[in-house]
């Protein structure tokens, strides 16, 4: 190997947006990052919504889904209607 050509290898820490911290080696001295697999849904079995960029939103507008909608509809299923 040629000297003075490669970067400088180092102990890296990486850091979760959840809070978890990872020590790895990398020619960085950080790395940020926004899921890992402690906070990863196939890692810890729970599901997560990750809306990345506006995409939920970005999606009802494209179909015409309001949110308040969704939470009518869901609270008239629950309460069957008096009356009948």
């Amino acid at each position: 190997m040629k000297k003075g050509i490669h970067p400088k290898y180092m102990r890296t820490k990486v850091v979760c947006i959840c809070g978890n911290e990872i020590e790895t080696r990398s020619t960085v001295p950080e790395i940020r990052v926004d899921i890992c697999s402690s906070c990863h849904p196939y890692f810890t079995g729970k599901q997560k919504l990750v809306d990345t960029a506006g995409r939920v939103e970005r999606f009802r507008r494209k179909y015409g889904i309001k949110a308040e909608d969704e939470d009518t509809e869901q609270a008239e299923e629950k309460s069957p209607e008096q009356g009948e």
